[in-house]
């Protein structure tokens, strides 16, 4: 028997359950912890992070601008001055449809938050203890960020 396994990224993955070629199927299996708030594993949605840069063609260059419009320096310098989870979540690229902050229609403040938390997060993790690094790339993603509950993470 053969299981084929089709992860998000829609690439399937192929296992070898030890049975003759003649007994083959195929089964799509999906699933997953995150989002899940209830049972033993629990891994609820705590905060959706992106930014709309259209109509920017440098997204470092038009926040590093807003953060000096503020009278700061350094990205370091925001970490003091917005509340945000103390532990370590999990990250994953936002699946669903959800209402993007416009970098140049919505308050500075607002958008300088959304900035640092990016700045906060690798694609698979949010780490408050890390450093703020704005590149095109970090101030591009859009994430969904999940606290792991329940289970030794």
């Amino acid at each position: 028997m053969r299981v084929q396994i089709v992860r998000s990224s829609n690439e399937p993955l192929s296992a070898n359950a030890g049975g003759p070629q003649s007994r083959q199927r195929t089964e799509t299996l999906k699933g997953s912890f995150l989002g899940n708030e209830e049972g033993l594993i629990r891994c609820p949605l705590v905060l959706q992070l992106g930014l709309d840069f259209e109509g920017v063609t440098s997204k470092v260059a038009f926040i590093t601008g807003l953060l000096q419009l503020v009278g700061l320096t350094h990205p370091q310098e925001l970490v003091g001055r917005f509340q945000f989870p103390a532990t370590r979540l999990l990250a994953r690229p936002t699946e669903g449809k959800m209402e993007y902050l416009s970098v140049l229609d919505s308050p500075v403040e607002e958008v300088l938050e959304q900035a640092l938390l990016l700045g906060l997060c690798t694609a698979f993790l949010f780490d408050p203890y890390r450093p703020v690094l704005w590149t095109e790339t970090s101030l591009s993603r859009r994430l969904d960020l999940f606290q792991t509950e329940g289970f030794y993470a």
